[in-house]
């Protein structure tokens, strides 16, 4: 007997069969068991995942004489024929070698005719994107008004160049791809009905060779026998595939956490003597940085397989915001290979500029601070003024927390000082407070538009520019109190009130500010020899809004 390929003697023949297309079958299911059957289906998805098969399958279904189950039999005289070819009601088409519109109405001609065996007369047609737009308008029309005894079973790669008059009139089913561990165990299965020795971790690599088709891993599996002389050895397929074993991309990965960059090209060199396919080799690295960045958030999602234990290594060695950053590095970088004068050099260079742009955590000087500090008590003045010390506003944040103490001020003045974490804020402090706090975005618009009125150890009380008001409320508002409390390290109660005066606020200072640079800076360039003498000389004149303040 001929040899039949494992992809074509391994074809399912009925649901319970399928792989990895649960949410196809089990609505398929429903439909024959509640004999809800629509008169069209279309079938998507990439190559090798089940279109037609499950075509056939419900070809077969909805017109087997005796249903398991809602599962084709298998051996009557109807499903024999189907899995034969020789069922006369099952018409197959390949859109791709009928394209014209003659051949559709040829077709479908024989439509009205009531079926020759079946209880339906069912028209597969496979790669239906590929008819022409005549074809698709003949299809409409028998689409619209299909007799009782008609089904159309369609199935495309590419749904979105069918005319969306023939998609409404479709029920659309979308099989996705199988994901690696689904095409090993199915290679597992069918090896072991074979009596075939296997390796699993060469099943592994099939599987990831395959891209999400069944079918493709299947025809990989054969030649994969074939080169292995009768077993599917793990060399053998690292040889066949020019891939290179998981081991290798783990410590990479290791390597680049200890930032080992010896160790680093040290193994690219090992893998190189393999002759790898280096993109094939970044490819691994982001399926591992990808599996690395999930078990780091959902680390429950992971069953107890080979690789749960290496990843719950790397997930632990290397800092979410490095996988982050490898990912995205490798990424971009896949692009360079093809550019790179040599594939090792641009797979180098990539591992080198992970390297490179590793996040580190840099200590920078916090701006200094004006806060007055306490003078020894405002009702007893001191013949010796005391040194104003310049203060880190960083530590104002970091310092710990103890009693506020309060100084008063004298009686014509509702402003008290305070003394927290043994820093004194003054009415004069109030912009070292606001830079202290580190506000951003519209709190810190808010905190520039307030003048400190009163402040003691129980309550703090803020004055806010009337032309401003609509700044108050809201989250704003709720992240200054809550700075504001942080800052003087006490549960203080904190007051926004609304000013009916011109108030001199932090941002009037700062546009005052702005204003007399500028204004020195046009001082200063008018009363400059050079531009004096081409004013004199040329007649030259400054044009107004090109002088800007260093």
């Amino acid at each position: 007997m001929a040899y039949q390929v494992l992809a074509r003697k391994w074809r399912p023949h009925n649901f319970t069969e399928i792989v990895g297309q649960n949410h196809v079958v089990q609505s398929l299911i429903n439909a024959l068991q509640h004999q809800r059957l629509h008169h069209a289906y279309l079938f998507t998805g990439t190559r090798g995942v089940g279109k037609t098969t499950i075509a056939r399958i419900l070809a077969k279904a909805i017109n087997c004489e005796n249903l398991q189950d809602y599962n084709p039999c298998g051996v009557c005289d109807i499903c024999t024929a189907v899995d034969q070819g020789s069922f006369l009601d099952l018409i197959e088409v390949d859109a791709a070698s009928r394209t014209k519109v003659e051949d559709t109405r040829e077709l479908l001609d024989n439509a009205q005719y009531a079926p020759n065996r079946g209880r339906y007369k069912v028209y597969l047609i496979d790669e239906v994107h590929m008819l022409s737009g005549h074809s698709f308008n003949a299809l409409l029309k028998t689409l619209e008004e299909p007799p009782e005894h008609v089904k159309f079973l369609l199935a495309t790669t590419d749904p979105h160049k069918i005319p969306v008059t023939v998609l409404s009139r479709c029920l659309q089913f979308n099989l996705k791809r199988l994901r690696p561990t689904e095409i090993s165990t199915q290679m597992e299965f069918i090896l072991g009905q074979e009596q075939i020795n296997f390796e699993p971790q060469a099943l592994k690599l099939l599987a990831r060779a395959a891209d999400g088709s069944l079918r493709d891993g299947l025809s990989l599996l054969d030649q994969a026998i074939v080169f292995g002389n009768g077993s599917v050895a793990q060399d053998i397929v690292q040889t066949m595939l020019g891939t290179i074993a998981q081991e290798p991309v783990d410590q990479i990965l290791q390597a680049l956490a200890r930032q080992d960059a010896e160790t680093l090209l040290g193994k690219v060199s090992e893998i190189a003597d393999l002759n790898p396919d280096f993109a094939s080799l970044v490819a691994d690295m982001l399926q591992l940085l990808h599996r690395i960045a999930l078990f780091q958030v959902v680390p429950q999602a992971f069953t107890d397989d080979d690789d749960t234990l290496v990843i719950s290594e790397l997930a632990k060695l290397i800092p979410p915001e490095d996988v982050q950053l490898y990912y995205q590095i490798a990424l971009l970088g896949q692009k360079d290979l093809d550019l790179a004068p040599d594939p090792r050099l641009g797979f180098e260079m990539l591992l080198l500029r992970m390297l490179a742009f590793k996040p580190v955590n840099k200590i920078t000087t916090p701006p200094t601070s004006r806060i007055k500090p306490a003078t020894p008590s405002d009702s007893q003045p001191s013949q010796v003024p005391t040194p104003k010390p310049v203060i880190k506003a960083e530590s104002i944040v970091q310092a710990p927390t103890p009693a506020a103490t309060i100084t008063s001020e004298p009686a014509t003045t509702k402003i008290s000082t305070v003394i927290a974490s043994d820093i004194v804020y003054t009415k004069d402090g109030w912009p070292d407070m606001i830079q202290a706090m580190k506000l951003e975005g519209m709190t810190r618009q808010l905190a520039n538009n307030c003048i400190l009125e009163t402040i003691d150890h129980n309550a703090c009380t803020l004055l806010v520019d009337l032309g401003h008001q609509h700044l108050c409320g809201g989250v704003p508002e709720e992240k200054l109190k809550t700075a504001l409390q942080k800052l003087l390290g006490n549960a203080v109660k904190i007051t926004l009130k609304i000013s009916q005066n011109t108030l001199e606020t932090p941002a009037v200072a700062e546009h005052k500010a702005r204003e007399d640079r500028q204004q020195a800076a046009v001082d200063a360039i008018n009363r400059d020899p050079n531009v004096q003498a081409l004013k004199e000389q040329f007649d030259a004149r400054i044009m107004p809004g090109t002088i800007e303040p260093l």
